[in-house]
């Protein structure tokens, strides 16, 4: 599993993608809080925070992880290799897991440059410093949940279909959906009381939750059933070929 979680990293990194991944999110994520003049611009909000990059980051990651994921099952698929793949001494969990693991690194080495915004603003605050980092800390490893969340999702989409453009749309359209969609739906106040429950099904809410600093077994057990359910999606999609 490790020898097949270096050749993920390293088919990463020795090509565009992982670069132009880590270049897009940065860009974007940059011209917000530095440059646009918009209500998450550090500099015109004149308040020592990062909640902007909080905000931005997962519409970001929303489509730059199925770009990643994309081509995890779908591109072994058309070219023929999953065959040859699943014929290695490894198990599915183990493709599966190397293959996931390898896109949520990807995405680590995406968040771990914003680090520089922070100590930008640590410096900016007034007095230098008066920044708050717990809910900073909070936010950021509610980030690279959601992202993991995100990555767990386009690779099941890309297990189901060997089209690359295909795998990335559905892994758009299922995000967006359990990222915002149950949000959408609890604010039509269709369900009464249990529209609390409703949105606690989406992703935004535990995130939010991971925002504040707080750091609550709930959102994080949400997360990992999240991420186990879709990986056993993958697992199950995969299986199929024996049927």
């Amino acid at each position: 599993m490790y020898a097949l979680f270096k050749k993920e990293i390293s088919s990463f990194l020795s090509s565009l993608t992982g670069y132009l991944v880590m270049a897009v999110f940065l860009l974007i994520n940059g011209l917000f809080l530095w440059i646009f003049s918009t209500e998450f611009n550090v500099l015109d909000f004149g308040y020592a925070s990062l909640d902007g990059l909080f905000i931005i980051a997962p519409y970001v990651f929303l489509f730059l992880v199925p770009a990643i994921t994309m081509r995890s099952f779908a591109d072994e698929r058309k070219t023929g290799t999953i065959e040859l793949l699943l014929t290695k001494p490894l198990t599915d969990n183990h493709i599966i897991l190397a293959k996931f693991l390898a896109s949520v690194m990807l995405v680590l080495f995406s968040l771990i440059p914003t680090l520089i915004y922070y100590l930008s603003i640590y410096q900016l605050g007034l007095p230098p410093g008066n920044i708050d980092s717990g809910g900073m800390w909070g936010s950021y490893i509610g980030l690279l949940f959601l992202g993991a969340s995100f990555v767990a999702i386009g690779i099941f989409s890309s297990s189901i279909t060997d089209n690359q453009i295909l795998s990335f749309i559905l892994a758009v359209v299922l995000s967006g959906f359990l990222y915002i969609g149950f949000e959408f739906i609890y604010s039509l106040s269709l369900f009464g009381r249990f529209d609390l429950f409703i949105k606690q099904l989406g992703i935004s809410a535990h995130y939010a939750s991971m925002s504040r600093g707080v750091i609550d077994s709930r959102d994080v057990i949400y997360f990992v059933s999240l991420i186990v359910l879709f990986i056993s999606f993958t697992k199950l999609s995969l299986s199929s070929r024996k049927w």
